[in-house]
């Protein structure tokens, strides 16, 4: 973010230390949200973000079930890479995926809270890696692993003055 006046409550502060990493992380997650219609299509939720790291639910609908009764591998995974864009992108730093694989450990079945877990394994330069674990309760679905790639700008600009939820 460039330097310049942040009002945050009845304070003025610049624009550089406005936030907190948590609550710039939280800023970037509402700024991200917002336009995100295929997680919120899905019926993702948020339910844990900072820096580096996010955490992402979904419950197994009828529609994500396959010809063998279990979670498409296609929606396992999707959950999988939000999570990773909402870690990513928890720096203001606008972030796209370059490349992401999945291992698939045990199958998730119709009506299972599937959480995943993504956190930052090293960001360098314009470049990061992130693993996510995808959960139904105690039992690991799948593995996650993705490299991303920053576009440039920012998803919260400097000035902002309600920047969290």
């Amino acid at each position: 973010m460039a330097d310049g006046p942040c009002v945050r409550g009845d304070r003025a502060v610049s624009g550089e230390t406005a936030l907190s990493p948590d609550a710039l992380a939280r800023a970037c997650a509402d700024a991200m949200w917002q336009d995100d219609r295929a997680s919120q299509g899905l019926g993702m939720q948020i339910v844990e973000i900072g820096p580096g790291r996010a955490a992402l639910q979904m419950t197994v609908q009828p529609h994500m079930v396959n010809g063998h009764g279990i979670a498409h591998g296609g929606f396992i995974f999707t959950l999988a890479d939000s999570a990773f864009a909402f870690a990513c992108n928890s720096h203001n730093d606008r972030t796209v995926a370059a490349q992401g694989s999945i291992s698939f450990i045990r199958p998730g079945k119709l009506g299972d809270v599937l959480v995943a877990r993504a956190h930052e394994v090293s960001r360098s330069g314009r470049s990061g890696i992130y693993d996510v674990r995808v959960s139904a309760g105690d039992t690991v679905i799948a593995e996650f692993r993705g490299h991303s790639r920053s576009i440039g700008g920012t998803l919260v600009p400097a000035g902002t003055t309600d920047a969290t939820s």
